[in-house]
């Protein structure tokens, strides 16, 4: 059922609008560069200490900085370790997720943000028989095993895709790796389609044989996805420009059940892929999401059918019209948790109707709504620590509120918000990649915590590094 403008102003307007429609979960305002509620600032600025884990560390080996008491270990590092096949690590480390294995063994599996022909990239990812997509392109992932005690093997889950980004994790124990590139057969050294999701088992290799593309959830610039473990739903965002990307949710077929190996069973057109499409609590449409500007913003959230998901001639985000869905730039990571799923849109600059540094919104699938939860102002000076812009990959904390990894410009942080709106650094990359005179640091992506909440798992993308950060974690305050 729709859900339409007037039925959204009214259940605003009998619920008083704003942040009660959304329920009880604070608004996450983000310190210094945050735009907050009046609510979050007050309480900001009653806080007296308890949140975080207190000010990062430099690294004497100048890879990560921590708070004092944690520590970190090298996992995977590309170009140093190397597979079980004896070939290396591949490189640009991306989306990365973790999965309870056998005899205590943790599952991490982590893809591979490589673009185009294997010959650009001095470390693909390793052509395996049998796991190989299209044997011209570069990127795939790789799944990584750390055993009880310390020792770690790793091995190819799938090979010959494209631009390996966010994905995400399934309820039922596997991986949807999302190509980050739409090139067509023939484009780019290409000899198959791209754009695609594709599933990739952590514990049955067996399963990984033959890679099929999920072609039901589309073709297009994907970056992530989640599956809402009682509703079976989809939900994918699509990180894209000229016109800026979607989020997209796919309805499964009337009487389809999930589980392992069960997506490979669907045909190509099965179930219903929509693009969102929102509304204001007065019942306008919302064009863009940059329009919200205050933490605490509530819209309804209708689904529009894609016409031809698989893009044979028209991008999908090109064959709507102005008026007929919502758009937003860099829509990038997700995750499920508290009964939603949370959503990055990572910037908005001059293609978009008000700028930012970044925005992370909850779909709430029950009320139909989507909540601004955090939103940074534009960061006016990236290479001074402090700041925090460009959220990217993002997981939910088991210590409470949201771990987010920064893509920004300048410094580059892993950093925790809190349910009520303070945020804390976690980590600093300290790993310069550029000059002395002209510093840089790659993005943070693939964060995630072990299955017992112990470790915090996360990859400096270039040149390819997962590190397992651990240490007194503990129950983060409200503010």
């Amino acid at each position: 059922m729709s859900l339409t403008r007037r039925d959204f102003a009214r259940n605003s307007a009998i619920t008083g609008a704003g942040v009660a429609l959304a329920g009880t979960v604070g608004a996450l305002a983000t310190a210094p560069n945050a735009l907050a509620s009046t609510e979050t600032e007050s309480e900001a600025a009653g806080h007296g200490g308890g949140v975080g884990y207190g000010p990062l560390l430099p690294d004497p080996d100048g890879i990560l900085a921590l708070p004092a008491g944690f520590t970190y270990r090298v996992i995977t590092y590309s170009g140093r370790t190397t597979l079980e096949s004896g070939e290396t690590t591949p490189s640009n480390h991306d989306g990365t997720a973790a999965f309870e294995g056998p005899r205590g063994t943790t599952l991490l599996v982590n893809n591979h943000e490589l673009k185009g022909p294997r010959a650009n990239w001095k470390y693909p990812v390793p052509l395996t028989e049998g796991l190989v997509y299209d044997p011209a392109a570069s990127g795939g992932c790789t799944v990584v095993e750390v055993r009880p005690g310390g020792q770690v093997a790793e091995w190819v889950g799938i090979a010959g895709t494209s631009t390996n980004c966010a994905g995400g994790s399934t309820p039922w124990g596997t991986w949807l790796t999302c190509e980050e590139n739409s090139d067509k057969a023939g484009t780019n050294g290409m000899t198959k389609d791209h754009g695609y999701v594709f599933e990739v088992d952590p514990i049955d290799r067996r399963a990984n044989r033959g890679p099929k593309p999920l072609k039901f959830l589309g073709r297009y610039d994907h970056e992530a996805v989640v599956i809402d473990p009682k509703r079976g739903h989809a939900y994918l965002t699509e990180d894209a420009s000229s016109p800026n990307g979607l989020l997209f949710r796919w309805t499964p077929p009337h009487g389809f059940h999930h589980g392992r190996g069960r997506f490979r069973t669907l045909a190509d057109d099965a179930g219903v892929l929509e693009a969102f499409k929102c509304f204001d609590s007065g019942g306008q449409f919302v064009d863009d999401l940059s329009r919200a500007t205050r933490t605490g913003t509530v819209y309804g959230v209708d689904w529009v059918e894609v016409p031809d998901r698989d893009a044979r001639t028209v991008a999908v985000r090109k064959q709507f019209t102005d008026g007929q869905v919502t758009r937003a730039r860099k829509l990038e990571g997700m995750w499920w948790g508290d009964g939603g799923t949370y959503i990055v849109s990572s910037y908005a600059r001059d293609e978009s109707p008000v700028q930012h540094d970044g925005q992370v919104w909850f779909y709430d699938p029950k009320r139909r709504t989507l909540t601004l939860k955090v939103l940074l102002g534009v960061n006016p000076d990236p290479s001074q620590d402090g700041a925090f812009d460009g959220p990217d990959n993002i997981t939910v904390s088991p210590y409470g509120g949201l771990v987010i990894a920064e893509d920004g410009e300048g410094v580059q942080h892993l950093f925790g918000a809190t349910d009520s709106g303070r945020t804390y650094p976690i980590a600093r990359n300290d790993l310069n990649i550029g000059t002395e005179d002209e510093p840089e640091y790659s993005e943070f992506t693939g964060v995630t915590f072990s299955c017992d909440g112990k470790t915090l798992y996360a990859n400096i993308q270039t040149p390819g590094i997962m590190l397992a950060v651990t240490g007194p974690w503990k129950r983060q305050k409200r503010g």
